[in-house]
């Protein structure tokens, strides 16, 4: 697993939002949630795939424009305030 015990918020997020390959980003997508469910047990795999895309969504728009666009597309998430793509 890529994340240790203690990862930051930008530990987790700001690596994606150098991702442009679908591929990659789903990888590491699935990455995030298994480490929140880690962190939290009682979460289904749904809530942590809300969970995480809301994050990402969040954690974009502290980026350009275009990187928001991008992370928000390749990772179908949504920010809380921006809303979607």
């Amino acid at each position: 697993m890529r994340f240790q015990k203690g990862a930051t918020i930008r530990d987790c997020y700001a690596p994606a939002m150098e991702i442009t390959d679908p591929f990659e980003a789903g990888r590491y997508f699935q990455e995030l949630v298994e480490f929140a469910m880690q962190n939290n047990p009682s979460l289904t795999v749904d809530a942590a795939e809300k969970v995480e895309r809301s994050n990402l969504g969040y954690y974009s728009g502290y980026y350009d424009t275009a990187t928001m666009r991008r992370v928000l597309e390749l990772f179908g998430a949504v920010h809380p305030i921006f809303g979607a793509v």
